[in-house]
């Protein structure tokens, strides 16, 4: 899709597109995507998921996503996709589901579990555990993708000089959070798109095609890793646009 086809499949209804970042990332990195979207003519809300735990996560998400109200058109990256599975299940304003080498998890699934399904994960290893406190008196163990090894497994085709900014800006997930099992699976009935990113060491492609043909999700490939929405933003927008036109 051209620069000018999105510009003229966007004309009249614009959902909201809500943009909801996975682990080991923050907002800023759909900034190429929101610049893209800004222009075509879409409202957008990028989402600080707090990566904290996946009922928690969704719960704060879903109080968000009951503020926009809608239409919306709600994108996951990663583990962000987790949580968009639950938060938006049954919501009214919710008309598209977008997966960004994402995960799209059944009730009673975790994301650890579908990360290890298929071979071709490399982020496991890469993982630093590190106690912190709970701020309830317990202690939970937030990871992180160690400095030396991120750019490799999380963001190879992103220029080095930005893969050091996003090393840098990483947010750490809990391990918590990527063991809790989903509670809805909210792609069981709304309609749903998957970009399936095929140079991924951190989400396997095959894994993503495993789980967006389970949810009949529209299949998009593209030659990315797993930060796609730093590296190739055109692509996701792509695949937004079009799940805004076909839900119109």
């Amino acid at each position: 899709m051209t620069d000018d086809d999105r510009t003229s499949a966007t004309t009249g209804d614009h959902p909201t597109v809500v943009l909801v970042h996975g682990a080991f990332a923050e907002s800023a990195s759909w900034n190429g995507v929101i610049e893209q979207l800004t222009v075509d003519g879409y409202p957008v809300v990028a989402a600080a998921n707090p990566l904290r735990g996946l009922a928690d996560d969704a719960a704060q998400l879903r109080s968000l996503l009951d503020r926009v109200g809608g239409p919306m058109v709600v994108v996951g990256h990663s583990y962000g996709g987790s949580v968009v599975s639950v938060a938006a299940d049954g919501h009214p304003g919710v008309r598209a589901l977008v997966y960004v080498g994402s995960f799209l998890l059944a009730e009673g699934e975790s994301t650890g579990e579908l990360a290890g399904k298929f071979p071709g994960n490399e982020l496991g290893p890469a993982l630093d555990p590190v106690p912190v406190s709970d701020g309830r008196g317990g202690t939970v163990t937030d990871l992180y993708i160690q400095p030396e090894r991120f750019r490799a497994v999380f963001a190879a085709d992103v220029a080095p000089e930005i893969a050091e900014l996003m090393v840098a800006t990483q947010r750490p997930i809990t391990s918590e959070a990527l063991s809790e099992k989903a509670t809805a699976a909210a792609w069981r009935t709304i309609p749903s798109w998957t970009l399936v990113t095929r140079q991924d060491l951190a989400v396997p492609p095959e894994a993503q095609v495993f789980m967006g043909r389970r949810a009949q999700s529209r299949i998009v490939e593209v030659d990315a890793s797993h930060a796609v929405a730093v590296s190739r933003p055109g692509a996701v927008v792509d695949v937004i646009v079009q799940a805004a036109r076909a839900t119109a």
